[in-house]
């Protein structure tokens, strides 16, 4: 018996049984573990960051770039001793950290598997920021570094492009839970992040608003050198198309207003990235590579 409360819905079902909002059973599922060199360049390097895909999601956001994964839930169930062998397999490959993609719905059972095995290289919790403060306090010194998203400050917003009306009150105080864990960033001679906190927000057109709340709250409740990466490389997908605001590519002068915000505030330690960046063809094949 499973029963899963780990995550924000809180569920309270036994995932051996059945599914909750997150899709997946309590056994893992992933649908893709290899190197993956598109990460912010702290977390790539030259050798590659690598990463595991986790099939399902807490969060239903309309326009994920993983649909066929996150809310199609493609994937293969795999056991605790196949993931650790795919730990040691990209460690070998020369990754530079083990990068846990969307993790959240499997967080108990990943902190268990982590206190079987470390890693030699650091482990990043990459998520969508819809995590839970308490729950995170559990898996303590398991993850050495936070790529966190804040995706939105208004619930409205969160609600009708993420069904969780809920989400700000829920990540805000997740990343302040990240940031007391790492503390401040450590970076390796080559640059490659060791320990740290990286806040994402990806700008979604019709919503420059979003992303200057998002900085203007990072800029009050976070330390002076907080990493943020600003993303421009919103491209429609799953069912982007029914919402005519989001249906559409970043502008160039959305984008510049968020970045010149940004330089307002003060906001030194800051990724960005080129328009050219919003194509499909960054998004990796989920075809069960490396599973």
């Amino acid at each position: 018996m499973f029963i899963c409360n780990s995550c924000p819905r809180k569920c309270n079902i036994d995932r051996t049984e059945k599914f909750g909002v997150c899709g997946v059973p309590s056994e893992y599922k992933i649908a893709r573990a290899a190197l993956h060199f598109w990460e912010e360049p702290c977390i790539s390097g030259e050798r590659g960051s690598g990463t595991v895909f986790f099939s399902g999601c807490s969060l239903k956001c309309v326009y994920c770039q993983n649909y066929e994964i996150s809310k199609e839930c493609k994937g293969k169930v795999i056991s605790e001793d196949r993931l650790i062998e795919i730990f040691k397999e990209l460690e070998g490959q020369g990754a530079h950290n083990i990068n846990l993609v969307n993790p959240t719905h499997y967080s108990l059972r990943l902190f268990e598997t982590l206190k079987k095995y470390k890693p030699t290289v650091p482990v990043v919790w990459n998520t969508g920021g819809y995590d839970l403060a308490e729950t995170l306090k559990k898996g303590e010194g398991l993850a050495d570094v936070y790529l966190t998203d804040i995706k939105y400050v208004s619930a409205k917003v969160s609600k009708k492009y993420s069904g969780a009306e809920d989400y700000f009150s829920v990540a805000s105080e997740a990343v302040l839970e990240m940031q007391r864990q790492v503390g401040g960033n450590l970076f390796d001679d080559n640059g490659i992040m060791q320990k740290g906190l990286i806040v994402r927000h990806l700008v979604l057109p019709g919503n420059v608003s979003q992303a200057m709340g998002v900085m203007d709250w990072i800029k009050a409740n976070l330390p002076e050198d907080t990493i943020i990466s600003l993303m421009s490389q919103y491209t429609p997908c799953g069912k982007a198309g029914e919402y005519p605001t989001i249906n559409r590519r970043l502008s160039e002068r959305e984008y510049d207003i968020v970045l010149n915000h940004a330089e307002k505030l003060g906001l030194e330690n800051v990724f960005i990235q080129e328009l050219d960046s919003s194509t499909t063809d960054f998004i990796p094949p989920f075809d069960l590579s490396g599973v």
